[in-house]
């Protein structure tokens, strides 16, 4: 079964089956870089069979910044991307690296599926989002539980702070967002997908006074740090049929 490349395809983010979710982020230094890195990869992809070890999609994203790169597949479960990296990830990595020097891979995490979802617009049949938003909040892993009670207190919250929105501060952009708890109990991811980026630079300048929902979330004593990046989708591969 060979691999089949979708350019400018968006993953299936509620497909059925999916157990564990990976997300890497490659430095790459320039857009033409980019674009090179993304040509690289789905050429060492294309030319290999799909790996059959429950890896279910693998997408790449081109950061807005012009250097980054963002990883994100869908595996059955975590297991499975171990039993990838021992016997395929090596020579794949090599062949995009003999045709891009200087990739830095900056960071591999690793989450549950989805946590919780919202859809604030329906999307046509291969209607791709304009940007996704990939919004990360870290917290201290605690044990016995805890990390993990902390983090879905945390995500109930942003969605106290959505609801408030759709009535006082509405958000027309957006599409959806689907929030992802790290296996390590440090970080929650949302990936947003927003119609375009300034549509996302409009929601976050608009000069109303920050509500007190968003207050809790943003200043959630549990809360280490954060970050909120834009990323433009670029590939998704799947098996074929």
């Amino acid at each position: 079964m060979n691999a089949v490349a979708h350019p400018d395809a968006r993953p299936d983010l509620h497909r059925p089956g999916v157990g564990a979710v990976l997300v890497s982020t490659w430095r790459v230094g320039t857009p033409e870089r980019q674009r090179q890195a993304v040509e690289a990869i789905r050429k060492a992809w294309e030319g290999r069979a799909w790996p059959d070890l429950g890896l279910l999609s693998y997408s790449v994203l081109a950061g807005t910044d012009g250097d980054t790169l963002l990883h994100y597949s869908q595996w059955t479960e975590q297991e499975a991307y171990d039993a990838f990296v021992r016997a395929y990830r090596d020579d794949r990595n090599a062949e995009i690296d003999a045709a891009v020097p200087g990739i830095e891979r900056v960071e591999l995490r690793r989450y549950g599926p989805v946590h919780r979802s919202t859809v604030r617009r329906a999307t046509a049949t291969g209607e791709l989002p304009g940007v996704v938003v990939i919004v990360e909040a870290d917290f201290d892993p605690a044990g016995d539980g805890a990390g993990a009670r902390q983090r879905e207190e945390w995500v109930d919250s942003v969605f106290a702070a959505l609801d408030e929105d759709a009535r006082t501060r509405p958000a027309p952009g957006g599409i959806s967002g689907q929030f992802h708890l790290s296996t390590d109990g440090a970080r929650v991811l949302n990936y947003a997908e927003w119609e375009s980026e300034r549509a996302h630079e409009d929601w976050l300048a608009d000069d109303a006074p920050l509500s007190e929902a968003w207050r809790r979330v943003q200043h959630d004593p549990k809360l280490t740090g954060g970050r909120v990046r834009r990323y433009t989708p670029a590939l998704s591969l799947s098996a074929g049929v």
